[in-house]
């Protein structure tokens, strides 16, 4: 496994998650020296079937050397994927802020300089890539639950979804791929004996899909979702949030995230589901 990507997008942690799968890990190994470790790792009897090998843009003049290895590996008949963590600018902004530390790429100037420097830089080796994974709103928990989904699962059953409800007072989760707006659907915040509980409820749940247009919507959402999975595969992302919002994130969009949720399942699809405004 070649672990590359942006600076400040959680490479770190991504290492930490694939040692506890059992990878041997080496952090900013020169491209050139990979075969060289894959030959003495099978000829030296120490057994290892697994290995990650973090390279980026800290190894200045070797990373040029990355994809002229990753030909030797395919020549060598070493099979390898590419794991690729981002995450947004302003994500990456505030991770270097909180650390004080400098972009590697920044040059004496800023860290959006050095962002987007390093973007343009590996340009070409997110081309290649078998996974993205954007850590933009992710937590350690969250990334080491992708990349064991990613890992352990067969090609068909590791493409990952989060679905989410939220209330748009509390604000649009940045981590969101798509936001679907429920505000036009029957509300149960105007009836009394509904108001206080949440889309959990069965009661809740009933009146919101009592209505036709709640079932249309629900279903375009499906099958919108289901077409244009395996165009996302193909472009190496296999993790996607989608976020179902209303007003305050009890009611309707709790309702539509637990009923996509049920849909997605039935399909056979790895979901997760959060109520994110929900206490």
């Amino acid at each position: 496994m070649i672990v590359t990507g942006l600076s400040g997008a959680g490479k770190s942690q991504a290492v930490n998650c694939l040692e506890d799968l059992g990878y041997y890990c080496v952090d900013n190994m020169p491209p050139r020296l990979m075969t060289e470790f894959v030959s003495l790792a099978g000829s030296s009897g120490a057994e290892i079937d697994k290995a990650a090998f973090v390279v980026d843009i800290r190894g200045g003049l070797f990373f040029e050397d990355l994809l002229t290895s990753l030909e030797e590996l395919e020549k060598a008949g070493v099979s390898y994927r590419i794991m690729y963590l981002e995450a947004s600018d302003q994500t990456l902004l505030r991770r270097y802020k909180e650390t004080r530390r400098i972009h590697p790429m920044s040059n004496g100037g800023s860290i959006a300089e050095g962002i987007a420097r390093e973007k343009e830089k590996l340009g070409d080796i997110k081309k290649k890539a078998s996974f993205v994974i954007d850590t933009t709103g992710l937590k350690t928990a969250g990334l080491n639950k992708q990349i064991k989904s990613l890992l352990q699962s067969d090609e068909n059953d590791s493409f990952t979804m989060e679905i989410m409800s939220f209330g748009y007072k509390n604000g649009i989760p940045a981590e969101a791929d798509f936001v679907f707006d429920t505000r036009f659907l029957p509300n149960p915040f105007y009836v009394a004996s509904l108001k206080k509980l949440t889309g959990n409820n069965k009661k809740v749940r009933e009146y919101v899909m009592r209505s036709k247009l709640s079932h249309r919507f629900l279903h375009t959402v499906a099958g919108m979702l289901e077409s244009t999975i395996p165009a996302f595969i193909n472009e190496g992302k296999y993790h996607l949030v989608v976020a179902f919002g209303c007003t305050g994130g009890q009611h309707r969009s709790v309702t539509m995230a637990n009923e996509l949720s049920d849909i997605l399942k039935e399909n056979g699809r790895n979901i997760s589901t959060t109520h994110r405004d929900i206490k």
